[in-house]
């Protein structure tokens, strides 16, 4: 059992470094966390790419559920980003729906929880969005810091921390 976070910009490629790391284990389960998007053809051929790169013997699970984490085995999340963007859009963040930031809380601290506790060995991707300028709107601002929040915490259980630049992976931990 180990917890390994890969970080990076778009583009970088975090996800192919994410996919290297557990290419030998075999049985992979990988968690793809967005929702298809069907009128958005550019969506879908990023997904595609993706899922060209796969090895055939891997079991693809879509979900946004933390719990998810929960199962054995090794796990690849790609992404952490497209999930904490679902956790918003379901508590109800974009809309100002009453009570919103609180479930979006409770929905971050289930995520956390079962990335500490998960007693499979799981690779998590996520976009590094702090090193860029600070987003115009508030509902960018909002999701640039609670994925930061985020990507701090998975950081700190992390048995291992990668930062991807330019193709290039750099162990941080």
């Amino acid at each position: 059992m180990s917890r390994v976070l890969v970080l990076g910009g778009s583009r970088s490629g975090k996800s192919a470094h994410a996919e290297a790391l557990v290419a030998g284990a075999g049985e992979v389960t990988y968690l793809a966390t967005s929702a298809p998007i069907p009128e958005d053809a550019e969506w879908a051929q990023r997904v595609a790419a993706h899922r060209a790169r796969r090895p055939a013997g891997w079991a693809t699970v879509e979900t946004t559920a933390p719990g998810d984490l929960l199962r054995p085995g090794t796990l690849l999340v790609d992404s952490v980003t497209t999930w904490v963007a679902a956790l918003m859009d379901q508590a109800g963040v974009w809309t100002d729906e009453p009570g919103a930031r609180d479930r979006l809380a409770r929905r971050c601290d289930d995520l956390v929880e079962a990335w500490t506790t998960t007693p499979a060995h799981v690779v998590a991707v996520s976009d590094e969005v702090g090193l860029g300028v600070v987003p115009e709107t508030r509902s960018g601002r909002l999701f640039r810091d609670t994925l930061g929040s985020v990507n701090q915490r998975l950081a700190s259980g992390a048995d291992e921390v990668w930062f991807v630049v330019a193709g290039l992976p750099l162990r941080l931990r």
